[in-house]
């Protein structure tokens, strides 16, 4: 049986977390575990995690930020706690869970092919498909994501979603080893890491990475990105273009991890 490892950042997350969400589905699905980090709250977030964990302390897992250091460190430092344990894939879930949580089965399932190392969730409304969201954050999304996939050089549909599973590979832990430059679109840096050390091994990163549209994705409403992150990506992208194509940036940049 595989195992699976899910790290949920969480930063003032007392109101939106639902403990018995993450119980029901844990107790139906044993090769799942999950990874709570307290990234540094002002509310009772710890206090929900805690108790949360009492419950099977074996499954529910947490680690505590003091401060509040971003959801790209919270996510890397929940990535090095499940490196610590024997797990064949991880990945990160918005807390909120606008994806239901039995969406991981179809992730785990995509992983299962050898060939596949990354599966990303995509928010696609297609017929038969729930996606709700704002309409502004939507098209602004797409704006988004055609510039990352420009900046990428690989047809991805949406490099934002909270929804993504990796193989545990020795990549990977390179991938999470240094903190991230990027703190308002982590996500596209850690692809640029893993096209870093795909191109390092003389493969492509698209020959690994599937995208898997959501068949339900709900926004809950008080997310902690706000319309200024928008304004702040294209100088994170103008960084992430120079650490993959500027010669001496690039070599500096994964001479880090390589």
């Amino acid at each position: 049986m595989t195992r699976t490892a899910i790290i949920i950042p969480c930063y003032n997350e007392a109101e939106r977390l639902k403990p018995s969400a993450f119980v029901n589905f844990a107790a139906e699905n044993r090769s799942v575990h999950f990874i709570f980090v307290n990234d540094g709250s002002s509310d009772d977030t710890p206090a929900v995690i805690a108790e949360l964990a009492t419950t099977d302390p074996d499954r529910f897992l947490h680690v505590d930020l003091k401060r509040n250091a971003g959801k790209a460190e919270a996510v890397r430092r929940g990535f090095l706690r499940a490196f610590e344990d024997t797990c064949d894939y991880i990945g990160f879930w918005d807390a909120d869970l606008s994806t239901p949580l039995d969406t991981i089965g179809a992730f785990t399932d995509l992983l299962s092919d050898d060939t596949i190392q990354i599966v990303i969730g995509a928010r696609v409304r297609l017929l038969g498909r729930t996606i709700v969201r704002k309409r502004s954050r939507h098209y602004l999304g797409r704006v988004f994501a055609t510039l990352a996939g420009t900046v990428l050089r690989i047809p991805v549909y949406d490099t934002q979603c909270g929804a993504k599973l990796f193989r545990n590979t020795q990549a990977l832990r390179r991938v999470f080893s240094r903190r991230f430059m990027a703190r308002w679109i982590f996500d596209v840096e850690v692809l640029a890491r893993c096209i870093i050390l795909a191109r390092h091994a003389g493969s492509s990163l698209s020959d690994g990475i599937i995208e898997y549209p959501l068949p339900c994705w709900v926004g809950r409403g008080g997310s902690k990105v706000g319309y200024s992150a928008f304004l702040k990506a294209p100088l994170e992208l103008a960084r992430i273009f120079a650490i993959l194509y500027l010669p001496g940036v690039s070599h500096l940049y994964a001479k880090k991890f390589l």
